[in-house]
């Protein structure tokens, strides 16, 4: 089974957004600019003035690798774990798993869109291809 995260007061939006749907990324009211990992302060301009935002789920592969280690009994291999960065901001990346796409077909630059697995009173944010 996954290692699932810590929830609290700062990650628990992130972490169960996928309930009504929502990938939910930091955000400061001051300067605008998002930032991941959640955090109580803006890593751009030290504002304490922040808070989870819904953003479009939708974004691009920007690198990736294809793993062959069985590292858990729920992990099928070959699956693939790519950074992605949303279409919201330049530099707005984070690390996740391309699902439900043959891993030889994933791509530099495809574009892909949040879908959600849920483990217990986590949902995790994981991406599939865009629809043309």
């Amino acid at each position: 089974m996954r290692k699932l995260p810590l929830l609290n007061a700062e990650t628990r939006p992130f972490w169960t957004g996928g309930a009504v749907g929502e990938l939910r990324m930091h955000r400061c009211a001051d300067c605008t600019r998002f930032f991941h990992p959640p955090a109580p302060v803006c890593r751009h301009c030290t504002s304490l003035n922040v808070g989870p935002t819904p953003v479009s789920g939708r974004g691009r592969v920007l690198t990736y690798t294809i793993n062959h280690q069985v590292w858990t009994p729920d992990l099928v291999e070959p699956y693939v774990v790519a950074i992605i960065e949303l279409e919201e901001q330049e530099g707005l990346r984070f690390l996740s798993n391309v699902v439900n796409c043959p891993p030889e077909d994933v791509e530099f630059g495809m574009p892909v869109t949040v879908v959600f697995e849920q483990l217990e009173d986590v949902w995790i944010p994981m991406f599939e291809r865009a629809a043309a």
